[in-house]
């Protein structure tokens, strides 16, 4: 039996409890990659939980499922309002969120489209995924030499399971030599994205970004992060990013639904700027959380409470 991170998992349209939550070993996901999912966070607010971005998460996930030909058997409105009853269900203040979508058992071979769509949400507490000091201190990653997926490979926008073996590549040869994360490069030698993570440059007073064609999954965060930078008023350019770009930055950080906004103090034991959080990631930052932390306005109406007053 593991160690229950919940009590209850919502699986098919009925809670289960956590132990109980499993599949067969036949099951078309675990031996071809044929599932979709998403990473969401919900934030303790002096409103009780609420959850950042449920929409657009909700929207990329039937996204996905539409890139991969996953057939799904609840509406979006189900889905957005399961996600909220699991919480609730839980008894959760804040949690990280994980629905995921999948082709399911008895029916082996590569096409999948014959077997049945398991659906499943997940919620359990998650502390900050790069570490407690991340977000301050900020951490080194080094570039890896697993480049992300052609255009014409796999479909890069969709959050599909097969996808994250790519990401497992880059994140493990990262650890074994001593980093705490790795990006990528694409087909063609320019900055993608982390792991798991987009990422952003500030250089000479302008913020960089790759752009969706650079192979990125088009992140939630990512959007609200460039939301924040106009809002400022910051030069923002989503354009090729050469990767000896990212030794000459004066800032660097990464977003992500796990990572939030992450501050990256080295690159290729290369500093980064000062070796620290710089200005405009700190700002960013502060407002990011305060909202996501309800002391702060939540004036472009990221996040949805979970209990309705």
């Amino acid at each position: 039996m593991s160690t229950p991170l919940a009590d209850w998992i919502w699986f098919n349209g009925e809670f289960v409890p956590w132990d109980q939550a499993n599949v067969h070993v036949t099951t078309h996901a675990l031996h071809y990659g044929s599932s979709v999912f998403e990473g969401i966070r919900a934030y303790a607010t002096p409103k009780g939980p609420a959850v950042l971005g449920l929409e657009a998460h909700v929207r990329r996930l039937f996204d996905s499922c539409r890139i991969i030909r996953l057939e799904v058997p609840y509406s979006h409105e189900q889905i957005s309002q399961s996600i909220k009853d699991t919480i609730l269900k839980n008894d959760q203040d804040s949690c990280y969120i994980r629905p995921i979508i999948f082709r399911g058992a008895h029916r082996l071979g590569v096409d999948g489209r014959a077997c049945p769509t398991d659906v499943v949400i997940i919620t359990f507490p998650w502390g900050r995924y790069l570490g407690e000091e991340a977000i301050e201190k900020g951490v080194d990653v080094m570039v890896s030499s697993w480049r992300r997926m052609g255009p014409d490979t796999h479909p890069a926008m969709a959050k599909a399971g097969g996808n994250y073996l790519n990401s497992q590549f880059i994140v493990m040869e990262a650890r074994d030599r001593g980093f705490i994360e790795g990006i990528s490069l694409d087909m063609n030698g320019f900055v993608s994205e982390g792991s798991g993570e987009n990422i952003f440059l500030v250089h000479r007073d302008v913020i960089y970004t790759p752009p969706i064609g650079a192979s990125i999954l088009a992140g939630i965060t990512r959007q609200f992060v460039i939301t924040l930078i106009k809002d400022f008023g910051y030069e923002l350019r989503e354009e090729m990013v050469p990767r000896e770009m990212l030794y000459i930055a004066d800032e660097i950080f990464f977003t992500g639904t796990a990572a939030e906004i992450t501050p990256i103090k080295s690159v290729d034991n290369v500093e980064v700027g000062s070796g620290g959080r710089g200005p405009v990631t700190e700002r960013l930052q502060e407002q990011f959380f305060g909202i996501v932390s309800g002391e702060a306005p939540d004036r472009f109406n990221w996040l949805t409470q979970v209990r309705e007053k």
